[in-house]
């Protein structure tokens, strides 16, 4: 995490010999931001082309974002650059088509079920099943592609060891029981909760690569790894699991959710889930974010969360380390850097701008307070065994 000092600059003008003149309208959003074009600070922004400027202004999200892989403009810091952007709403303060745009992708949201079952395997097609190697060079030894949890760790492999172990633990694991774990990944968890707590693991995804690598990962085990949808599940289960999967459900789709998780738990029963929330509802969902990482993902807020858990679930504990998922992506990014040379020649220099701008972009989303991290601990009440929290 870079640790330059973050006073906001004094106002002046963009460097005018340059030829990259920032337009008034985004000279003054940029500075409501304390970032300038062409200044001296690591958050600011560094134009190579004119062009960035058209691009924001008719694209917004997308354009900016866009106009980065192609290498029109930089920022020695990205993840201080986001925290500014974001802390200040900029979201909000789009002017002219790029408002336009953003009221289109809202629509879109509104009116569209983008989560059906026949979409839901888009997202690992485009993103999951790029090349594990990609994952391998970046996440931890147990492949946790979510948010590590970091109170008394001191690196990216006990704090996800520490967040795995914690989930266990919350669900009061014990063994010979049968655990689901609903968007699995490449196995880390089902792992570790059959080796460690002695569980029978059912794991599902989406996407074929994790699939197989979670097969491998898992083999002597008392692990399955199945290709399914979510809403596809059958029999019942002890306990349920979820990590880092809501995100991909989307509004239409969280009674269906939370429906199948209460048909699929025993009466006596937890089911906790692992997501990433947002600090207001919202509608709609970053365009370039869509389009290149997650696609038809959404983000829930507090208030959609429990509105659908009324007369579904028992809120058992709700737990915020939103925090820490800002030091999980700079971990990640340290990673994915240390080993792109043997990965440059696979994937291409635009891809590598792509990345950067996706887990330092994501940092600062989770530094400026936008974005949440939530463990929740569910039950019916059926159950009738008092639950105390863990930490």
């Amino acid at each position: 995490m870079s640790n330059s000092k973050e006073s906001v600059p004094p106002a002046s003008t963009p460097d005018r010999e340059s030829g990259c003149e920032a337009p008034a309208i985004l000279e003054r959003l940029a500075a409501e931001a304390g970032i300038r074009f062409m200044g001296d600070c690591p958050w600011d922004i560094q134009v190579h082309d004119a062009a960035v400027y058209q691009r924001v202004l008719s694209q917004g999200s997308v354009g900016f974002g866009e106009a980065y892989m192609d290498g029109l403009w930089d920022a020695p810091a990205l993840d201080q650059l986001f925290t500014r952007l974001l802390r200040s709403d900029i979201d909000e303060k789009l002017v002219g088509w790029a408002r336009i745009k953003l009221f289109g992708e809202l629509l879109r949201q509104r009116l569209f079920n983008l989560q059906t079952r026949g979409r839901a395997f888009q997202v690992g097609e485009q993103h999951y099943d790029i090349g594990n190697d990609v994952f391998r060079a970046m996440l931890d030894p147990t492949m946790s592609y979510s948010c590590g949890y970091w109170r008394g760790a001191k690196n990216l492999d006990q704090a996800q060891f520490h967040k795995l172990d914690l989930i266990c633990r919350k669900l009061e694991l014990r063994p010979g029981e049968q655990l689901l774990d609903i968007g699995c990944g490449w196995g880390g968890l089902a792992r570790h909760a059959a080796e460690y707590y002695g569980v029978e693991v059912t794991g599902v995804t989406i996407s074929r690569e994790q699939q197989a690598l979670a097969r491998e990962r898992c083999a002597g085990l008392p692990v399955k790894i199945e290709l399914a949808d979510y809403r596809e599940l059958r029999g019942q289960f002890d306990k349920l699991v979820s990590v880092g999967m809501f995100e991909h459900v989307g509004p239409k789709n969280y009674t269906a959710y939370f429906d199948t998780a209460a048909r699929l738990l025993k009466d006596d029963g937890l089911f906790l889930l692992h997501t990433i929330g947002i600090h207001a509802t919202s509608s709609g969902v970053d365009p370039w974010i869509d389009r290149y990482i997650f696609r038809n993902g959404k983000l829930p807020s507090a208030h959609e969360i429990s509105r659908v858990m009324d007369g579904r679930f028992t809120i058992e504990d709700w737990h915020n380390f939103g925090a820490d998922y800002d030091r999980t992506l700079m971990a990640w990014w340290d990673n994915f850097e240390a080993a792109w040379p043997r990965l440059e020649r696979k994937y291409g220099r635009r891809f590598y701008r792509m990345w950067k701008y996706y887990l330092l972009s994501c940092a600062g989303f989770f530094r400026s307070g936008q974005g949440q991290l939530w463990q929740l601990v569910l039950s019916k009440r059926e159950r009738n065994r008092t639950y105390r929290s863990i930490r």
